[in-house]
């Protein structure tokens, strides 16, 4: 394949943060993939193109399978990736970025615990959890829906599931957040040490509460993932990474399809009344908002051997990019794929990814937005934006606004 030269594609740029979407488009109307010399990726930006790849069994997200120790390690310092020791034990290497073997392994250990049945009985911790939330905030006429709300939920119930203290997670989002900044396109030796020092505080953390667990078990993930780690079915890297893994994807993700979820009912307000006149539309309104604003728009895939990838031929090592955010806009796949539905069916997103990485929290996650939407659409009669120049996050990788203010009146 030749590359293409001509792509204006600037995803760093405040045109991008703010609307995505045309940018998504223009990838979209182009024959085949798009290669993008800045990250020497090819780009996949229709629906079809995007399952093909994240489906293929070929396709990994791991470089160990098609490079050795030393190229790995160039590769490393060629994207400002080196030099961050617990960086690279605890993030680089996890859950999501293992195949095979080792991926199956790890993530058989928590999977029991993310099941609909085993998800569906926190529904009263949650919602007991959201009722005094918007207690705490029923007296007030205007809150930031982001700061005062959205990220309080997540992280608190995911660390509730994994055995953390209440009164920690306010730390362990700011850790995840400093952490999941370098997985953008934005590596700055700022960012870097932002991340290496966070991570390192972040495993001290966990090394301190792994041993309370060790000492008195609980009923909770950590104390299951001890006698996992106890029966050979993890070792101490994969038990830190893995606990890190799952507080991280519990708190950005979540937290970012809240706030553009909540902005995308008050964008479309006839959606919002029609979610208000029938409830029962809640659980296909939640998806719609995966779909209309994927949190985690961008991934990657390498390609284990030369293989045919959406009609053209490729070499073994080939970098794909997988943009979740432009399929799930694809007119191809959605009718009128531009406008929010709560009621949209079928609604086959591709936002929780597909095949071995399908999104281990999806279940939590959608339980999460259900009980939050649907309490403070009966608590409350009316939500209006007070600014309505909402502020999204820049880059690539992630999809949500940086702060929400509503005014809102009890029912």
């Amino acid at each position: 394949m030749s590359p293409s030269t001509d792509l204006s594609f600037a995803p760093l740029s405040d045109a991008f943060a703010q609307d995505p979407y045309p940018f998504y488009a223009a990838l979209r109307d182009r024959k085949g993939l798009t290669y993008f010399e800045d990250f020497d990726i090819w780009l996949a930006a229709k629906f079809d193109d995007v399952s093909e790849i994240v489906q293929n069994g070929k396709m990994v997200r791991s470089m160990d399978h098609i490079a050795s120790a030393e190229e790995i390690a160039d590769m490393k310092r060629a994207q400002n990736w080196h030099d961050m020791p617990h960086h690279s034990r605890f993030v680089q290497f996890s859950l999501l970025d293992s195949d095979g073997d080792i991926h199956d392994r790890l993530r058989k250990q928590v999977f029991r615990l993310f099941t609909p049945v085993m998800v569906g009985k926190l529904r009263d911790d949650i919602q007991a959890y959201v009722d005094r939330l918007f207690d705490s905030l029923s007296d007030r006429t205007e809150i930031d829906f982001i700061e005062d709300l959205a990220a309080h939920v997540p992280g608190h119930i995911i660390g509730r599931v994994l055995g953390v203290p209440d009164e920690d997670c306010p730390q362990l989002r700011i850790w995840s957040e400093n952490i999941v900044q370098y997985f953008d396109i934005d590596r700055t030796n700022e960012r870097k040490e932002l991340a290496e020092r966070n991570t390192t505080e972040f495993y001290h953390y966990l090394q301190t509460l792994k041993a309370k667990r060790e000492r008195a078990p609980q009923d909770d993930l950590l104390s299951l993932m001890i006698e996992a780690e106890r029966a050979g079915q993890m070792n101490e890297d994969e038990f830190i990474s893995t606990a890190m893994l799952i507080l991280m994807a519990g708190h950005g993700s979540t937290i970012d399809v809240l706030g553009s979820g909540m902005h995308a009912l008050l964008k479309f307000p006839n959606e919002l009344q029609r979610l208000r006149e029938d409830p029962s539309l809640m659980k296909t309104a939640v998806q719609e908002m995966f779909r209309y604003e994927s949190p985690l728009p961008f991934f990657h895939r390498y390609s284990t051997e030369d293989m045919t990838v959406c009609g053209d031929a490729y070499p073994r090592g080939t970098k794909f990019g997988v943009l979740y955010g432009a399929a799930n806009r694809d007119p191809a796949q959605f009718p009128d794929a531009d406008r929010f539905d709560v009621g949209r069916t079928p609604n086959w997103h591709i936002a929780f990814g597909r095949g071995a990485h399908f999104c281990l929290g999806n279940h939590l996650a959608r339980l999460d937005m259900d009980i939050i939407f649907s309490t403070l659409l009966k608590r409350f009669s009316t939500v209006e934006l007070v600014d309505h120049n909402v502020t999204y996050k820049r880059g690539l990788s992630v999809r949500g606004p940086e702060a929400l203010r509503l005014a809102w009146q009890p029912a």
